[in-house]
């Protein structure tokens, strides 16, 4: 009986799950796996909290080794090859090693080259203080700068650009953040971003967004970055975080099929070329929500894909690789910013009506101290109430929602079955009416018809077409209000519904409260009275977020 070759390029996450499942599946098989860097199986997502110092030991974040992986699982991982060319039609594999190149044959091959970090066409790239965040010497050579003080410049603020920037602003240097989009974090939704900008000042950062690097000089062996709106840092080390780039070029040369350089795989993480298999950061994921290919460069579905392909070359074969959702989280200072399924951008791409509904609750009963506030964006079908995505941000219980949320959507529930969730309460912990009961109160009344929302982007169509009436005390509505605002705090609406009718004429009217609870209550008495209003969508809390350095101009305040 003849054993079986497996080669597997590139080790991690993908590639180390596959070749641990293999060989569980198959004890006769050959399996090696050829890793061009010094550490196969390491913990990538834990280099920025090395840089910060919170992991202190360099070994904590080597999860496996070549001795290690041969040892229990009888794996040949072979660092320091780095493969260099295939030949398809031979089923071989050219890899420079340490003496030399050599050829080797393969019967099934699984690709999981990963990406490096992208290179921007900005000059001065090679400016030794310039260090990128995607492998354990990167992290070694960010630690040692961190470790000498002075300023910080992060170009990018993506997720490994603010766990960079976070990581450098513990260790107490003067970080300074770029970002090109309109915003950090871009995939967040603005409102939920203002938050973390806010507290990325709070923590001494300097932030600046749509503004993008255009050269770095030298000066004096520090580096002088050049920014596209005139201004120059000097920083003693710079953080280049722009994006990740699919190394992947020799394969596509030898025939391997790639979309914008990532690898086209079916639902079982085959290529177009015979007995090629391909997984993780490299590979086009299918979008759970939009069903467009789209890139995932998460650990976990990488780990899932790499187990599943396995199981796909397996006797039994293996379900498909499941579409994705891109849950992710963050840590920023004290905040939690997390999120699941599609953002508006996403939607709107796709074509996907959608509807969204903003809450800003406790993450524990209100009585109980040291409650935090949370703020939760869930987008859903106007029709059918089919969750499409969700984001939140706060100091605590962020995690668990959007947890919670990402179950939701996979199993197919609607935003109204969320009231039906049997949640753990207890008051530290929850309340009897959780978040996510709330988004799903929020959502049967919006689906219903019990309620009708407007959002921050109608600001306009509200101060010229509507009766802005604020239902907040007269206390918090002196502490910023729109100019065309009417006040009348909402336990005294149904006194005064005919000055109400007076003001309005035939407007509708636009309610607003402090985070959308009041309001609509408001609107249903107003609904009740023959009015036609609508309730803004997460109050001023959202409006605030949603205008961010601009709510000072926007907004009035008396006191």
């Amino acid at each position: 009986m003849s054993v079986h070759r497996y080669i597997i390029v590139g080790g991690v996450a993908g590639g180390m799950s596959a070749a641990a499942r293999l060989r569980r599946l198959d004890e006769s098989a050959s399996i090696i796996v050829l890793e061009r860097g010094n550490y196969v199986s390491f913990a990538n997502c834990g280099l920025p909290y090395y840089v910060s110092g919170e992991i202190e030991a360099e070994d904590a974040l080597l999860l496996q080794t070549p001795a290690s992986l041969a040892a229990s699982l009888n794996l040949e991982v072979r660092v320091g090859h780095e493969v260099v060319a295939l030949d398809a039609s031979k089923h071989q594999v050219k890899v420079a090693t340490p003496s030399g190149e050599e050829v080797l044959e393969y019967d099934t091959l699984i690709l999981s080259p990963g990406a490096v970090a992208s290179r921007p066409p900005i000059e001065g790239l090679d400016h030794p203080r310039v260090h990128t965040l995607r492998t354990i010497d990167d992290a070694r050579k960010l630690e040692k700068a961190a470790g000498l003080g002075g300023t910080a410049v992060v170009l990018g603020a993506g997720f490994i650009g603010l766990e960079g920037a976070e990581a450098l602003a513990h260790r107490g240097l003067d970080v300074h953040v770029v970002e090109f989009a309109p915003h950090v974090l871009p995939p967040l939704e603005n409102e939920l971003a203002t938050l973390v900008r806010q507290e990325m000042r709070a923590m001494g950062m300097a932030v600046r967004e749509s503004v993008g690097a255009s050269k770095i000089d030298d000066e004096g062996g520090r580096a002088l970055v050049h920014l596209n709106n005139g201004e120059t840092i000097t920083a003693d080390t710079v953080v280049l975080a722009t994006g990740v780039t699919p190394d992947t070029a020799l394969f596509a040369e030898a025939g391997v099929v790639c979309e914008r350089g990532f690898i086209v795989v079916d639902a079982h993480g085959k290529t177009n070329v015979e007995d090629v298999y391909a997984v993780g950061d490299a590979t086009l994921s299918k979008d759970a929500i939009t069903k467009k290919d789209r890139p995932n460069q998460l650990a976990g579905p990488a780990n899932r894909a790499g187990r599943l392909v396995a199981d796909a070359l397996g006797p039994r074969g293996a379900r498909d690789i499941p579409t994705v959702l891109g849950t992710a989280i963050l840590r920023m200072g004290k905040l939690t910013a997390a999120m699941t399924g599609a953002n508006r951008g996403a939607l709107e791409d796709a074509g996907i009506s959608y509807t969204t509904i903003h809450v800003h609750p406790a993450n524990h009963a209100g009585y109980f101290p040291g409650g935090t506030q949370m703020h939760l964006i869930v987008h859903i079908d106007p029709t059918t109430g089919r969750i499409l995505g969700a984001q939140g941000v706060g100091q605590d219980g962020v995690d668990k929602r959007i947890d919670v949320l990402a179950t939701a959507i996979r199993g197919g529930l609607t935003a109204a079955d969320l009231i039906d969730i049997d949640l753990c309460y207890s008051p530290p912990f929850g309340s009897a009416k959780d978040p996510i009961t709330m988004i799903g109160f929020v959502a049967d009344n919006v689906l219903s018809e019990q309620t009708s929302l407007w959002y921050p982007e109608q600001l306009e169509w509200a101060r010229s077409s509507a009766l802005v009436l604020d239902v907040r005390t007269a206390k918090e509505f002196a502490t910023g209000h729109l100019p065309e605002a009417v006040n009348i705090p909402h336990v005294e609406l149904r006194g005064r519904l005919e000055e109400v009718r007076a003001l309005a004429g035939d407007r509708p009217i636009a309610v607003m409260c402090q985070s959308g609870v009041r309001s609509y209550i408001a609107h249903r008495i107003l609904a009740g009275n023959g009015f036609t209003s609508q309730t803004l969508s997460g109050g001023m809390l959202t409006l605030r977020a949603w205008l961010g350095d601009e709510a000072s101009t926007v907004l009035t305040a008396t006191v």
